[in-house]
């Protein structure tokens, strides 16, 4: 005989979805695409989902497999029609007594031709880490464990960029589970980190539902999947970075001096962020040289842009583009993006997963060029 739930199991489960669940859809905001589906080219077709990615000025493809994937490889780079694991195979797994990569997400390349992965290292359940590799001999030139105030358990450190300098990085904190993101700068001389606009109404998810082709993301029926801070890029001449949170319609900026500048209060820091212009939910981000700002909108499977006039819309837009996640730009104008499937991915059997791919890797020409690498 099958027991009914206790009236306080039913309150639970409706707190539950009242606390995590619900929420309203963003409007459509794609527009017609400014560049036909033949535009987009494949690069890489892959067995599991890959995350971010960044192209060298020599047009070397380097890419992380998306965690939620459960790869064996966690870095790579694409040669010759394969994904080799990168910078060797024994970095893709733990080993006593040297650095390993755990859950690296994104990667980016800065203008002093060394690769950065972040490895935000399960939801801090290891040890955050930031590393940089020589791009040509693939040997370690830095790294960085965060320390627990700046990226404690619960924490995400998904999307990041680096300075024309190569002297700052600017990280992504999301905090998809515990809700408290936010922006951690990190100093490359001094190797020290700081979170700053900790729960600044900007970083934070709004109450959207996140509508991906064929799933709208909510786990177990309940828990309804809002992300803050995630798409972030600095503009190419490093004074402004650009940032929103997956779940919102608005994208901001602060000028990087504010966020560098220890002096400013948290308040006086808030007060210096600007809502910028109107955006779809979006993943990653990327500039070029004319100040485009370029995201990627999981919803529609599209591209879009933000001009300089602050206008939005939409570069490319097609079925092929599931879930486009990470963005690069490589030599020639390229913009490449991943896609990332998610709806087909998160809490998904290994079985599912494999039965979506192959997963990609495509690449178009938007215009104005960027230098190579983010």
């Amino acid at each position: 005989m099958l027991r009914r739930p206790s009236a306080f199991a039913c309150l639970l489960a409706l707190g539950a979805v009242a606390c995590f669940g619900g929420g309203a859809r963003l409007e459509d905001r794609t527009t017609e695409p400014l560049l036909a589906a033949v535009a987009i080219e494949e690069v890489a077709a892959l067995d599991l989902p890959p995350g971010n990615l960044a192209v060298s000025a020599e047009g070397r493809v380097f890419f992380t497999f998306h965690p939620e994937g459960g790869p064996e490889t966690k870095l790579a780079e694409w040669v010759d029609g394969r994904a080799v694991p990168w910078p060797s195979a024994e970095w893709q797994s733990e080993r006593e007594g040297a650095p390993y990569f755990q859950t690296p997400l994104s990667i980016r390349i800065d203008r002093q031709s060394r690769l950065w992965v972040l490895d935000f290292a399960s939801y801090a359940l290891g040890t955050p880490r930031l590393l940089a590799f020589d791009v040509a001999s693939g040997e370690l030139v830095h790294d960085y464990d965060f320390p627990s105030e700046v990226a404690g358990f619960g924490s995400m450190l998904n999307d990041f960029q680096v300075d024309p300098a190569g002297a700052r990085i600017y990280i992504a904190e999301s905090s998809p589970f515990l809700r408290t993101p936010a922006v951690v700068v990190y100093d490359v001389e001094t190797k020290k980190s700081r979170r700053v606009l900790d729960g600044h109404p900007s970083v934070l998810p709004e109450d959207y539902v996140i509508q991906a082709p064929g799933r709208d993301m909510v786990i177990l029926g309940i828990y309804t999947l809002r992300i803050g801070i995630d798409s972030i890029a600095l503009d190419r001449t490093g004074e402004w970075l650009y940032y929103g949170a997956v779940n919102s319609g608005r994208l901001y900026r602060v000028r990087a001096a504010d966020l560098v500048d220890e002096s400013l209060s948290a308040d006086v820091l808030g007060s210096r962020v600007e809502e910028f212009a109107a955006k779809t939910l979006s993943d990653g981000l990327s500039t070029d040289v004319a100040g485009n700002v370029y995201l990627t909108d999981m919803e529609h499977s599209a591209i879009v842009q933000v001009t300089p006039e602050r206008k939005l819309a939409t570069l490319a837009k097609d079925p092929r583009l599931r879930w486009p996640d990470g963005l690069s730009f490589g030599p020639d104008g390229w913009l490449y993006v991943t896609c990332s499937d998610l709806q087909d991915v998160i809490f998904k059997s290994a079985a599912h997963v494999r039965a979506s791919a192959p997963f990609h890797i495509y690449r178009l020409k938007p215009g104005p060029p960027a230098p190579a690498g983010q």
